[in-house]
């Protein structure tokens, strides 16, 4: 990167207030809230609604509402809260016993109750934001409650982004492509926010069940085609069994070109060069996860603008640390804003 952590934190003040629109789901999206809101940026989270396990499949499957736990995280990584805060607790607490409330969610009974309050789920989570008093906004990508298909190169059909997520069902073969069934069109705000944009971050998250559903929704890869925002793809620090098995960094990037529909939209990538240590990856490779080749000549060749650094936070987890990722993407609203 041409710029250290420091440095972009004293660049950022110099910087005009660039809105900047998260896409994608689950802890990637979280993590980059988390590091981007501490920033001068107008900041609006765009989020997959395709889970259908844990909590959420269940308070789906009951109440018939958009799965609540996407939604959730990313509602906590922008309130003013602090991460040990008691509200930010209270909202991740996951009930142990309980007829009826073992394995489920705080946050996520709460956006239920607010939709059954509110009759509407983008109701639901615009009280959240009041409550949670977040920096930014949170919008589904679609209010259509639709659900998570994919084709192996078999010809298989795998129903559900659960059981996309965890293969029990041939995860040796490779995903050809995913669907939403029935069709579904895009949250009309989501679409404004995105055709306002001046960067769009895709990612980092699960490929196919995080972050690609954004883009299967009509009317997602029009407003980003049309939007004059900059389009960073974050590529993901590890592989995963039965869904990006063997992938490189530009394996990645070309299934988001693929799904957004143009070769050209696709104006940078963020792509980890730091390597884990050894004792941490042991736990991976039980998983048949592998970190991600960053192949920086291929990426060069399929992107403009490739984003290089070590941005994996210590821990007992190899995920991106949410100030180096914060700082990555500021480097790409420096160079194009």
């Amino acid at each position: 990167m041409r710029h250290s952590y420091s440095e972009i934190r004293n660049l950022q003040s110099e910087i005009r207030n660039p809105r900047v629109v998260a896409v994608g789901g689950g802890t990637g999206t979280y993590t980059a809230l988390t590091g981007l809101k501490r920033y001068n940026v107008d900041l609006t989270a765009v989020v997959s609604m395709a889970d259908s396990g844990g909590s959420s499949g269940i308070l789906r499957d009951e109440f018939g509402h958009l799965p609540p736990g996407d939604v959730r995280r990313c509602l906590l990584a922008l309130s003013a809260e602090p991460a040990t805060g008691m509200l930010r607790r209270l909202f991740e607490y996951r009930f142990s016993k309980g007829r009826g409330l073992n394995g489920h969610n705080f946050g996520n009974l709460f956006l239920t109750a607010l939709t059954e309050i509110t009759g509407a789920p983008d109701l639901a989570i615009q009280e959240a934001a009041r409550i949670l008093n977040i920096k930014g906004r949170v919008l589904p990508v679609t209010i259509a409650n639709s659900n998570l298909g994919a084709r192996l190169e078999d010809g298989t059909i795998i129903k559900g982004e659960t059981n996309i997520d965890v293969r029990r069902v041939r995860p040796d073969l490779k995903i050809i492509d995913v669907y939403l069934d029935p069709p579904a069109e895009v949250y009309p705000p989501a679409a404004q926010a995105l055709l306002a944009a001046d960067v769009i971050v895709i990612g980092p998250g699960d490929l196919y069940t995080s972050v690609i559903p954004n883009l299967l929704v009509d009317g997602v890869p029009e407003a980003i085609a049309t939007s004059s925002a900059k389009v960073v793809y974050v590529c993901n620090l590890m592989t995963k069994h039965g869904e990006t098995d063997g992938f490189r960094a530009s394996d990645f990037i070309l299934e988001i070109r693929r799904y957004l529909g143009s070769a050209e939209r696709l104006d940078a990538a963020i792509v980890n060069q730091g390597e884990a240590p050894e004792a941490l990856l042991e736990q991976y490779r039980q998983e048949h996860s592998f970190p991600v080749e960053p192949d920086l000549d291929r990426c060069r060749e399929l992107v403009p603008q490739v984003i290089v650094g070590s941005l994996a936070a210590s821990g007992t987890l190899w995920r991106h640390d949410p100030d180096k990722l914060a700082a990555a993407v500021l480097e790409v609203v420096e160079r194009g804003c």
